[in-house]
This record gives C-alpha cells, structure tokens and sequence, in this order.
C-alpha cells in the first residue's frame, strides 16, 4: 500500500498529543506491514519495551524509508525536539559527547518511531550512573554455516556458566540468527571489567564446548558460535528486549523462558504474534531488575586466565590501542608480515655471509 503524500495521525499518548506522518507507509513491505503498525505495536507492548529502556541513553537506528530503504544512525537528539523528552549526555571513547534519547515512556516510543526507528539500542547503563552497566550482556552470534540449533546448545552452555557464578541470565532472541542473554549486575564495575568479565565467560563456553563456540574476534579463526564478549565495551549497544528489527518478517527480540531455548524458532516471534504471546504468557524477563548479580566469580575466573598467560583479546577498531591487547592485525596478514620479515631477515642474513666470505677473500689475496 502506497503511502499518500502529506497524510499524518495524531495519537493521544501519556497525555500528549503526537504527530505521526505517513502512517501507511510500507515499512515492512514483504509482510503488509507499515508505520502505524509498528507505533501500534509498540503501544500495545510499551510495559514490557519500557522496562528495558527505562533510563538508559538510546542510540537512535532511522529507517525512514523502512526495511527497504538505507538505514542511518543518530546519536544526538536533533535540535527542535520537544522540550519533553528524555535524555542524557554521554561520552565517547574518543572523549566526545553526545545527548541521547532515554525512552522512558510510549510517548518517547512513537517519537522515534516517526522519524524512522525501528528496534532500540540502549547503552547498558542507567542514567544515574553512566559509568558503571547493570547489565551484561551476551551476544551469541553464529557463523554463516552455523545452524541455529548450535546457538540455542551454546546458550544453554552458556547458562551453565553464568550458574556455576552466582548470576542469572536472561534468553531472549536476537530477532535475526543469535540468541541474547542479559545479566543484570551491580553497576559497581567499569565498562573494562564488565567486558573483561564477559570475555572470561566467553573462554569458559569456548573450553568446554570447542568447535561449537569461540571467543575469537577474528572471522578467520571462528568455528561455530560466536560469544562477542566486545558488546559489553564502551559506547557498543545491542538490541533491546521486545524491539522489532529490521527484518523483511518483522522478527521480535523476544524474551524467553530457559525452558524454550531448546525448541525455539525465531520465525514464530514477529510484530504480529509477540504482543499475543505478552497478553497470554506474560513476560518472561519481567523480574530481571530483581536479580542484579555481582561479577566477582567471572572476575576470578577472568584472572585465572590472566595468571595461566592468556592475555587481553582484540577490541573494536575505533577504541585506542589497550594495555595488554594483541596486535590488531588480521592473523594470516601478521603470519605473512612474518614471513616476510623472516624471508627478509634470511636473505639478509645470506647478504651477510657473502659479504664477510668476499672481506675475508679479499683480507686473504691482500696478504699473499
């Protein structure tokens, strides 16, 4: 359905009154989906998104043409905005700052979603402290071959983990190929230790389901499912519980009991069907903010490696170079640089013996 030009709705929403322009717009061309089927969505659903958002700084990811069309990311709340929205300055790794979006209401929530938001993607920290997470974050990510059925094992392995030290892991699908878990913690740790902490729970699934799940930053060098211990870095968000992303089937990140994840199909959660799923089955993430953990174990466990010689792993590129980090560099590019420099040092090495043979020659015909 095409989308008539200059066509707007007003929706009266926590007592204010919003503008929503062309809400017919295929937003979700493939599933006959459009804008004002996205606002609904999140209407119907806004106890359940809130409480995921709730004060914390949100990346705002536009769509304004819809899953069809190219999508753009705003950091900083455009100028003109409402007076009334929410937000909170935050700083960069590279020292810069930005005012961002905090959804806190269904008013804030059909405000994005008018410019073009489809799924939010909040910092995991509150705005009181924009310092230290509550939450870590689990980021199961799968390699192109990678069947789901290994991300939902490795999820479970991955529960074992977090079991084993004391902290409680909340599933919910990506609304893509991955599985997420989320930990609420005690926001008493850096960004650095919580993504160190991460890292550590990464190794442990790694080593004790090998071939099946990986730490290793590189693409190169993964087999199985990826465990992207960098979503817990600075300023790296992840899309929360209950957004819509920007698939053709409007797939839902959608919360899960632990009992599910052995037989879930993510196909089955989507724009349509989840707010159905709320109303009957409730929400299974709904007491998270009741089980905030401490990382202590995963940071033994963290410094145990650290002691047996595993040092550091990569870091996103844009982040400066960290003290004990390998080299960013491609590792079969570092094993030809390698070569090459053992290549080089070899045939300067031969340079070397000719020369002194030639010295030596010559020492030997000057003498006779």
């Amino acid at each position: 359905m095409a989308a008539k030009k200059g066509e707007h709705v007003v929706i009266d929403v926590c007592g204010r009154e919003l503008r929503v322009s062309n809400p017919s717009k295929p937003y979700f061309p493939d599933a006959g989906l459009t804008k004002l089927d996205l606002v609904n969505y999140y209407l119907e659903c806004e106890h359940a998104v809130v409480r995921h958002l709730r004060e914390r700084p949100t990346v705002m990811k536009r769509w304004v043409d819809g899953v069809a069309g190219k999508p753009f990311f705003q950091k900083r709340v455009p100028d003109g905005a409402p007076e009334w929205l929410q937000t909170a300055t935050v700083t960069f790794p590279s020292g810069r700052h930005a005012r961002e979006l905090v959804p806190n209401d269904a008013a804030h929530l059909v405000w994005g979603v008018n410019l073009g938001v489809i799924d939010w993607n909040p910092w995991p920290v509150r705005r009181r402290d924009l310092d230290h997470p509550d939450e870590l974050r689990v980021d199961l990510d799968p390699g192109p071959d990678v069947a789901f059925a290994e991300v939902r094992q490795v999820a479970l392995g991955v529960r074992e983990v977090l079991d084993e030290h004391q902290l409680l892991g909340f599933p919910k699908t990506s609304g893509s190929r991955g599985i997420h878990i989320y930990v609420r913690v005690q926001p008493e740790q850096s960004f650095e230790e919580v993504r160190r902490a991460a890292l550590a729970l990464a190794r442990e699934v790694e080593r004790r389901m090998p071939g099946r799940a990986t730490s290793r930053w590189w693409k190169e060098e993964r087999k199985g499912v990826f465990i992207d211990y960098n979503q817990n870095a600075r300023d790296r968000t992840v899309a929360s519980a209950y957004s819509v992303r920007a698939v053709a089937d409007a797939r839902v990140s959608c919360p899960l009991e632990w009992d599910e994840v052995a037989d879930v199909e993510p196909a089955e959660l989507t724009l349509t069907t989840v707010p159905l799923r709320l109303r009957e089955r409730g929400d299974p993430s709904a007491s998270i903010d009741q089980h905030a953990g401490r990382l202590d174990g995963l940071l033994e466990l963290a410094a145990r490696d650290e002691r047996e010689g595993l040092s550091d792993a990569p870091w996103p590129p844009h982040f400066r170079k960290q003290k004990g980090e390998p080299k960013r560099v491609q590792p079969s590019r570092a094993r030809a640089a390698d070569s090459d420099e053992d290549g080089r040092g070899a045939e300067q090495a031969r340079g070397a013996e000719q020369a002194g043979g030639a010295e030596q020659a010559d020492a030997s015909e000057t003498a006779s």
